[in-house]
């Protein structure tokens, strides 16, 4: 079974199960997006992919929202739907193998206003939400600090006030266990307002970089104790050129990985950066996925702290501006799964990819059952993975 290529999807992993939902294709010229209630998955394994059909309040066809994961629970909060940007969030248990959606409703406190290509940390049964490209009127925010209008998007409403459109820097809370949003008050210097940039958690700390058509990449940290915001300004170069539509991945408890992205001129990047957050140092990795430059793609942390990375698209159409970037199509979607490596990988792990690269000529005998269950799945990725190259060369 072929998963469809897709871009703007959510993935999350679970032990060794890679779920994927939603997202967009490109067919006849424009995004069309994939039906919510359906999720594919990929044992990292074996190798292989499965479809399960999803049932309950299941969400309207969404596109660029924001997926997160707490406790086996994958929560989608704001994105597209046909009505425009909304601010709705559903929730589904990815454990119980029953996967029925819920509309979380009669929530304590203000969910943010209704946007999109926003990020999100999960901490401590908590997720926070930051940025994104979100809808105001002038009644509800007069504070231009945490937001940047976007000059294009003015709208009178009635004859009483106006509507506008930008870019914002907010920081929300949701609480799932109370079913409450808050927004917390934080300190320091926070980052410009923003869209389609990167985040991650490490440890207490969530970091943002990206989203904006700079020269070079910036990042943040906000410490989710005590609120406070913190530039990481670089101490060294070289460092990784701006970009949006990117990921950024933790590798271990003080560095971050950062791959592919569209360039402000443009350019899909294939590059791969290291982020120390101790040395606040960066350094290009050497990779093995070079020929595979990407945007609109997820990445997840894996096994042994590989990057998983899926889908998203190896080429765009257009780039006039930020604005442009949200609204036009991709041409080409993928559907394959890259892993980098990022640390030496263990004695056991190497032999076990020694064997299922070599079944042919290795027997797995006189072993435990548990360890023939690992190795045979090992023997079905590679030879999966052997398929998908030759079919890729025919092509």
């Amino acid at each position: 079974m072929e998963v469809p290529a897709r871009s703007d999807h959510t993935a999350v992993l679970s032990g060794s199960l890679l779920y994927v939902w939603g997202g967009c294709q490109y067919v006849d010229g424009e995004d069309v997006v994939l039906p919510s209630d359906e999720i594919w998955i990929y044992d990292m394994e074996s190798g292989l992919w499965a479809r399960r059909g999803m049932g309950g309040e299941v969400p309207p066809l969404l596109s660029q929202a924001c997926g997160s994961f707490l406790q086996g629970i994958l929560y989608v909060f704001g994105g597209c739907d046909s009505n425009g940007h909304t601010n709705q969030m559903y929730c589904v248990d990815l454990q119980d193998g029953n996967y029925t959606w819920r509309k979380i409703k009669g929530c304590l406190g203000a969910p943010p206003s209704p946007r999109d290509r926003h990020s999100c940390w999960v901490y401590k049964d908590r997720i926070i939400y930051f940025g994104g490209y979100s809808c105001k009127t002038e009644r509800e925010d007069s504070n231009f600090k945490r937001f940047t209008v976007d000059e294009t998007s003015w709208a009178m409403i009635g004859n009483e006030f106006f509507r506008y459109w930008g870019w914002n820097n907010e920081v929300h809370m949701f609480e799932p266990g109370i079913a409450t949003w808050t927004e917390p008050q934080t300190k320091g210097q926070p980052p410009e307002p923003r869209c389609s940039h990167a985040s991650a958690t490490l440890g207490s700390k969530g970091y943002i970089c990206g989203g904006l058509e700079t020269e070079t990449i910036d990042i943040h940290c906000l410490d989710l104790v005590t609120w406070t915001w913190s530039q990481m300004e670089s101490v060294a170069t070289p460092m990784p050129r701006g970009r949006i539509l990117h990921t950024i991945t933790p590798t271990s408890h003080s560095k971050l990985f950062l791959f592919g992205g569209l360039s402000t001129s443009g350019q899909v990047l294939n590059d791969g950066w290291e982020f120390d957050t101790v040395t606040r140092e960066w350094k290009e990795k050497e990779h093995p996925h070079k020929d595979k430059p990407r945007l609109r793609h997820s990445a997840v942390q894996g096994k042994d702290n590989d990057v998983v990375i899926f889908g998203g698209s190896h080429d765009y159409v257009l780039m006039v501006d930020s604005v442009t970037v949200l609204r036009c199509p991709s041409q080409s979607h993928c559907r394959d799964i890259l892993v980098f490596q990022t640390q030496p990988y263990s004695l056991s792990r190497l032999c076990e990819d020694c064997i299922g690269k070599h079944a042919s000529t290795l027997q797995a005998l006189c072993l435990p059952p548990r360890i023939q269950e690992t190795l045979h799945k090992r023997m079905s990725y590679f030879r999966t993975l052997t398929k998908l190259e030759e079919k890729t060369t025919i092509t």
